[in-house]
């Protein structure tokens, strides 16, 4: 069997697919060929994982400027002919599409051809490259039931995570509470800043904080706590993050769709506020898929203040049945055999028993 993954940029998208290939890898002997960008993270990623990666040039259409938007477009018809000449030579039995820059491409290129195709979508709103190609692919693996209607043959199987997430055991909650602050990959600053702002407040709740800041904004940061007296465990990246999501008893944190993933397999109540510059907004639309689940707490960037957010925080800290219950609630849309299942569905297009 041979399988090509196109797409990626960020980890959202480049995590997942190497998930996806490990379980095609381990459980289907696949042959496989990713195809990316070389501005994507998939440049680092993939080669490290041991697969083969290919790169084409095309970029974003979504947040940029009109000449930019332009240029993209004027590009992708040759991108998807060097897609074309690269399956031409490859010869997938099945490519999958993980969203991200190169995926439209890449998808084009396979339904042109007549390959099997099958779409993975994190998101509860796809982005622009699987809308694209939403109607045309062969099947599709979503992570939110709301997902289905915009694809042809879709299944739920949810996003594929390290099974440390899913072996976090349930926290009993003690006093002093602890709370897990992180920003991803995009938009740490704003976190920070709300997070120093907060200070003053924080001083009365008896909280233990463990900040997870990027790199840029560790030192400021890691100096304001010190400045103010409070004791918070700051680091520029957690390289345990599912030891990290154990010791918590509360998450705040932007709503990615790997970070939503990994959330609901921990059981793990979070504060969502999401990443206002996401493409087609879609970490609102995560968060607000677990705000309505009873397993998160959404505050628009645009409403975020250190009084909200402290006020916030105070009440669920208060409130061990409420954890336990929004802990309940997240655990429900867990999928802990998600990698498995899209690889059935891409073997199964593929012809693979």
């Amino acid at each position: 069997m041979r399988a090509a993954i196109v797409g990626g940029g960020t980890g959202g998208h480049v995590i997942p697919a190497l998930a996806i290939g490990r379980e095609l890898s381990d459980h289907y002997a696949a042959e496989l060929m990713f195809i990316g960008t070389p501005r994507g993270m998939e440049t680092r990623l993939v080669p490290q994982a041991g697969f083969e990666l290919r790169l084409i040039q095309v970029g974003a259409l979504k947040n940029v400027s009109l000449a930019r938007r332009v240029r993209t477009l004027t590009r992708i018809p040759y991108s998807v002919y060097v897609c074309r000449r690269m399956f031409a030579e490859f010869r997938p039995d099945v490519v999958i599409g993980v969203g991200g820059y190169a995926s439209g491409p890449g998808m084009l290129a396979a339904i042109l051809m007549r390959v099997p195709t099958l779409a993975f979508e994190p998101n509860l709103v796809p982005g622009f490259a699987n809308r694209m190609v939403a109607r045309y692919v062969s099947a599709a693996a979503v992570h939110f039931e709301e997902t289905r209607k915009f694809f042809r043959n879709p299944a739920v199987t949810g996003v594929p995570v390290r099974n440390q997430f899913f072996n976090i055991a349930e926290r009993v909650f003690s006093p002093p509470a602890s709370l897990l602050v992180f920003g991803g990959s995009q938009g740490a600053r704003v976190l920070n800043q709300a997070m120093i702002d907060a200070i003053p407040e924080w001083k009365g709740l008896g909280v233990h904080v463990r900040h997870q800041t990027g790199e840029r904004d560790f030192e400021k940061i890691e100096a304001a706590y010190k400045e103010a007296g409070f004791p918070a465990q700051v680091s520029r990246f957690i390289d345990d993050m599912p030891s990290a999501f154990a010791q918590a008893d509360l998450l705040v944190c932007r709503s990615g769709a790997s970070t939503v993933a990994e959330i609901t397999a921990a059981g793990k109540p979070a504060v969502f506020v999401p990443f206002p510059f996401a493409a087609d907004d879609h970490q609102l639309r995560n968060a607000e898929a677990l705000a309505r689940a009873g397993a998160g707490r959404l505050i628009p960037e645009s409403q975020l203040s250190p009084e909200r957010l402290t006020a916030t925080v105070a009440e669920l800290l208060s409130s061990p049945e409420t954890l336990a219950r929004m802990s309940m609630n997240a655990r429900t849309l867990a999928h802990p055999n998600a990698g498995r299942e899209i690889a059935r569905m891409a073997a199964d297009l593929a012809g693979v028993a």
